[in-house]
């Protein structure tokens, strides 16, 4: 069955639940419609003896019936089967009326169950050949020796009454039944109608066609599943189109060194020096090189970083914030001697991958050596005595940054205000995303700052 479509599996089971519980109510009905006239029965008989037996009645008219029973009494094939019959029987077995037309067998049973009798009232029943009694017998006194009262009822009126009730519930059981599959078939429709979309909708995107929007509008679990598919849908879009940026501007980076080195190393060869001699032009075949192992180094570390953001956390540390960044400037601050480096470094513990966070800083002081113009402030905060989270502030004084720059400025290969593409900020970027940490690019007065906050560092009192 779960090969079915979904909208079959459905209806089936609807069908199959109510033809369960129609045939279940066509087994329980006339079980239940029998002996609730089964106890209707009774209780008419009952009330039929208390109205002709019980008080002071009782003798007068036990005195008329046993002289001879009324007319209506007498012939039996003539009452109506709805009718309440009595008989009174002596102790000494005899009959009024005699019941010649039931079975000897019959008369005897009941002669012998009214002298088992203990309790004033029992409820009976017998039957022979298709037909059956339920009769009550009802023990009294009369004049000094025991009187037994029989009064019986047919049960053609209740096989009459059960049979006329089932086959009415029947046909209306099975009219219910009849026109709820058809319901039921739209409801499996209904049901199935949004999957079969979402069905084609996935294949759509296992086929790299994402440019359909799915708009399903529910708020159900099937709505909230395509929501979460259009989501999924516009991730990929965006994904996908920066690939395709990232490998225009990767052909691009690649492509210009290359050129270059090509170009001057086919005029050496000519015997031409674009430089004028051979040592200059060489000197710039070496610049590029540098310049192409640099590009290649950050995307493959870039790479990497997006590959342990997956698979890998990074290790778990105790780095001294404040000495890995002395370490840093003192390394980097050679590349423009002329320029002041003002250090403010608090003591500051963090947890993290070392290697990752030397590499981060490299590549914001690399920023910041790049357009600095005189002046690059390093201030690392331990977040103060409240147990707020520690930083580093970087800024220099070279030129603001263009406002339309600030939100795409860590992106991959956005280009720079000398014309450049980089990833250095990006892969910046990534290292405090892996940290947990936060950074932002901001303009300051007297020049620019980049600040990166910690989420939970460790202040160290002592450098």
């Amino acid at each position: 069955m779960k090969n079915k479509p979904l909208f079959v599996q459905i209806w089936l089971v609807v069908t199959a639940v109510t033809t369960g519980i129609g045939l279940l109510l066509l087994a329980v009905i006339p079980l239940f419609l029998g002996n609730y006239f089964t106890r209707e029965i009774y209780s008419t008989i009952e009330d039929a003896q208390n109205s002709l037996f019980a008080g002071r009645q009782k003798d007068r008219f036990a005195d008329r019936w046993l002289e001879g029973p009324p007319a209506f009494e007498r012939d039996q094939e003539q009452q109506n089967i709805r009718t309440v019959r009595h008989v009174l029987m002596t102790e000494e077995g005899k009959m009024t009326p005699n019941l010649a037309t039931f079975p000897a067998e019959f008369r005897q049973r009941l002669v012998a169950q009214a002298r088992s009798q203990t309790v004033q009232v029992q409820r009976y029943d017998a039957g022979w050949s298709d037909e059956k009694i339920y009769y009550m017998i009802r023990m009294e006194t009369y004049r000094g020796s025991k009187l037994y009262i029989v009064s019986y009822m047919w049960d053609a009126h209740r096989n009459k009454l059960v049979k006329e009730l089932s086959s009415r519930l029947f046909l209306i059981l099975g009219l219910v039944l009849l026109f709820s599959w058809m319901p039921a078939l739209w409801l499996a429709k209904y049901l199935s109608n949004p999957l079969v979309k979402l069905e084609r909708y996935v294949r759509h995107i296992a086929d790299r066609r994402w440019d359909e929007p799915l708009d399903l509008s529910r708020k159900d679990e099937i709505g909230r599943l395509a929501a979460a598919m259009e989501r999924t849908r516009a991730q990929l879009l965006r994904q996908d189109e920066t690939q395709q940026s990232l490998l225009q501007h990767i052909s691009h980076e690649l492509k210009t060194p290359v050129m270059v080195i090509r170009s001057y190393a086919q005029s050496i060869q000519d015997g031409i020096y674009p430089k004028g001699d051979l040592e200059t032009s060489v000197e710039v075949i070496d610049q590029e090189a540098e310049r192409l192992g640099n590009r290649i180094r950050a995307l493959l570390y870039l790479t990497k970083l997006d590959y342990l953001s997956a698979h890998e956390p990074p290790s778990r540390d105790t780095v001294r914030f404040d000495r890995l960044v002395e370490e840093v400037v003192d390394r980097l601050r050679w590349q423009r001697p002329e320029l002041d480096w003002k250090l403010r470094l608090e003591p500051l513990s963090i947890t993290g991958d070392r290697e990752q966070w030397t590499i981060a800083l490299e590549n914001v002081l690399d920023n910041q050596i790049r357009y600095a113009a005189s002046v690059i402030t390093v201030t690392v905060e331990d977040g103060g005595p409240d147990g707020g989270a520690g930083a580093i502030a970087i800024g220099n004084d070279g030129p603001p940054i263009e406002p339309d720059m600030l939100g795409e400025l860590f992106g991959r290969f956005r280009k720079g205000r000398k014309g450049e593409f980089g990833l250095g900020l990006a892969i910046v970027k990534r290292i405090a995303g892996l940290h947990q940490a936060s950074v932002r690019a901001a303009n300051v007065p007297g020049g620019v700052e980049f600040r990166i906050e910690f989420g939970h560092p460790h202040r160290s009192e002592a450098r």
